[in-house]
């Protein structure tokens, strides 16, 4: 056991700021050889040893000042890369359907494309980050995840609960995640080989390399299937790059990524015409610099381009079709966060301006002259639209020997619709029993645009709103965090009061579905949640190593609306998911998921959603450097519905291997 009081290099400087001993347990490999799935190797751990490390002490991005995870006085969930490994799954959506209050409705499998929310939000509710940076879309939800990197390359994963707009700025509605890659480590390439039923194939080659204060980490990555069902097939490719570059004045990081993705659209958007097809490419670029002793500074800026094409018909158009949908969407952003400590505390305050921009020949107002489509023949964009967020933050946070507060506020304004200058504040507080046991309650406000497609869409079967208000909320929770020896776990109660929700509705089946300002929708629920890892309790090796659950239940209050709703009031009403990991024979181990759903609404104007039990399994024989598992996705072949007519696939066996060699 070594115990570390100073450590000079930068990248480690949350340690000086905990102002306490860091201990750091280190185990041989032969421990390592039986031990759970839990203690398998990262991207860029060293292959002789692994790394044990108290969760509490790790830093997470729940504040606008460096906090820890045990300073935090809200629910931040947060999956590490061990679990992300061991975890029966395939794609980052599939990984996060088990995470607590997370509702993922998948369109398209394999990460072609999901909608995500978080506490019985909306999909567009949800804001996404890359490397702390955001990259939400603002045409629409759907494309937020549109990732280019595969959950393979993630290292961890943080999911904030509740609104944190002082925090991550507008959008962060009711939750944020943030999705975390990392181009620290040795030396050294890894490739991941994985193919099974309906021709999937799934090949993922991935480096590091150290070079003194240099560090870059590059990924690339494809993806394909002929599909489950009739039109479901899809290619995806990925590139990703990441460097960090350690000077004297600070730590510079950069990020460069690009993802194409063509898939069948199965009733994705209208069950009325199901031969749907799209295709999307989106680049994402950012530079960041850290720096400061006293004033710690952190400017950044960030790009983010979209394009897609969508295609109502695949093949064989109706006579009255007019052509496809085209899109291209451009994000600038620009963002500064600084903070200092004092003897009252830590004390954070930024600013952050982001454009949003659209051309399409669908979303927006009319341009003067028509603009080609980039990589199109001879179509063009006839409209476009632009809008300018500007963004103040401030916060505060105080911790004393029991209690911790954090309070601040969001200064926002909105260069369209008519929405001048707006403050959100907010405050958490944890008070500690024992410890073994904290209290923590919290009270956020936030707001959410409207999307561009909220805005302006019109089709066959939609009718966009240009009126539309942004969404606005205040949310309050409190419960319980506990803590023992090889025990994790919380239970909390939240309470969130909407205003101008924006919903697609419509009276009829046989009416336009339309966007429209819901006034009040307010949302009750309950959270708990525990994981327990027998061989800490017992000192010993057991059979089960980990066994985690996750219970939540949301219920909206709809103010008696008998409208049909598309996506605000059908929301998860009860999700439970359970997580047991197990050895079966020396590296041989296995790996469960099981979750069950319960939803409100109608999947259809006569059917009302049915409930539905889902088991996922992996078994994995491990190495310090290779891997081969056998995974087998909704293994009870579940004929199942999680979103309209929309039928998700039956079992699905796949096979992969991995190899990691050090340079």
């Amino acid at each position: 056991m070594f115990t570390f009081k100073r450590w000079g290099r930068k990248a480690y400087s949350l340690f000086s700021v905990l102002k306490q001993p860091v201990r750091i347990g280190v185990l041989m490999v032969a421990y390592t050889s039986v031990s759970e799935p839990e203690l398998l190797f990262a991207q860029t751990d060293s292959l002789k040893v692994s790394m044990e490390y108290n969760l509490d002490e790790v830093e997470v991005s729940a504040q606008r000042s460096p906090v820890t995870f045990s300073q935090v006085a809200r629910i931040v969930s947060v999956i590490e890369r061990n679990e992300i490994e061991a975890a029966p799954v395939q794609s980052l959506q599939e990984l996060l359907e088990y995470a607590l209050s997370v509702d993922v409705r998948q369109r398209g499998v394999h990460g072609v494309q999901a909608d995500i929310s978080v506490r019985g939000g909306s999909f567009d509710q949800t804001l996404i980050l890359l490397n702390g940076i955001n990259i939400s879309d603002p045409q629409t939800g759907h494309h937020s995840l549109n990732l280019p990197v595969s959950f393979k390359n993630i290292q961890r994963i943080e999911i904030l609960e509740g609104p944190a707009a002082r925090v991550f700025g507008p959008n962060a509605f009711s939750g944020a995640i943030n999705i975390i890659t990392s181009s620290e480590g040795n030396s050294g390439v890894k490739l991941d080989i994985a193919g099974g039923q309906h021709q999937m194939a799934d090949v993922n080659v991935s480096g590091n390399l150290q070079s003194g204060n240099w560090s870059q980490f590059v990924a690339f990555n494809r993806i394909s299937s002929d599909g489950y069902i009739d039109n479901t097939d899809f290619k995806t490719y990925n590139a990703f790059y990441q460097a960090k570059l350690d000077t004297k004045p600070g730590t510079l990081g950069f990020q460069f990524g690009r993802t194409n993705k063509a898939f069948g659209a199965n009733s994705f958007y209208t069950a009325t015409y199901p031969n749907q097809f799209e295709e999307t490419k989106t680049t994402f670029a950012s530079l960041k610099f850290e720096t400061g002793s006293k004033i710690h500074l952190t400017p950044s800026v960030y790009w983010r381009r979209h394009q897609d094409r969508f295609e109502l018909f695949r093949s064989e158009p109706a006579s009255w079709y007019a052509g496809h949908n085209y899109h291209l969407t451009d994000i600038f952003g620009s963002n500064l966060n600084a903070w200092f400590s004092s003897a009252f505390g830590k004390t954070a305050f930024g600013a952050e301006i982001r454009s949003e921009n659209v051309w399409s020949n669908v979303l927006g107002k009319a341009l003067a002259s028509p603009i080609e489509v980039p990589g199109e023949s001879e179509k063009f964009f006839t409209k476009s639209y632009s809008r300018t967020t500007i963004s103040y933050f401030a916060e505060h946070s105080v911790y004393l020997k029991n209690l911790s507060i954090s309070a601040g506020a969001m200064a926002n304004r909105i260069s369209d619709l008519g929405f001048g200058w707006n403050i959100y504040p907010g405050m958490d507080a944890s008070f500690t029993i024992s410890n073994n046991v904290k209290l923590y309650g919290s009270a956020n406000s936030s707001l959410r645009m409207p999307t561009f497609t909220d805005l302006f869409y019109n089709g066959p079967t939609n009718i966009g709103n240009p009126d539309l208000k942004p969404e606005k909320s205040v949310t309050y929770e409190g419960g319980l965090k506990l803590t023992y020896k090889g025990f994790s776990g919380h239970a909390g109660v939240y309470h969130r009061r909407g205003k101008d929700l924006i919903d697609w509705i419509r009276e009829k089946e046989t009416e336009k579905w339309q966007t429209k300002n819901l006034t009040n929708i307010n949302s009750t629920g309950i959270e708990i949640s525990g994981d327990l890892f027998p061989e800490k309790v017992w000192n010993k090796p057991v059979f089960i190593t980990k066994l985690g659950i996750n219970y939540s239940y949301s219920e909206l209050n709809k103010n008696n609306y008998n409208v049909f709703s598309y996506y605000v009031l059908d929301n998860l009403k009860q999700k439970l998911d359970i997580e047991l990991n197990h050895k079966i024979w020396n590296k041989l181990k296995g790996s469960w998921r099981v979750s069950y759903q319960d939803r409100n609404g109608m999947r259809t104007q006569a059917e009302p959603y049915e409930p539905f039990w889902l088991v996922n399994a992996r078994i994995m024989w491990k190495t310090h450097s290779s891997e081969i598992y056998l995974l087998a996705a909704n293994l009870l072949d579940t004929k199942y519905f999680d979103f309209g007519t929309i039928e998700q696939p039956g079992r699905w066996i796949s096979v992969g291997i991995s190899h990691q060699l050090r340079l």
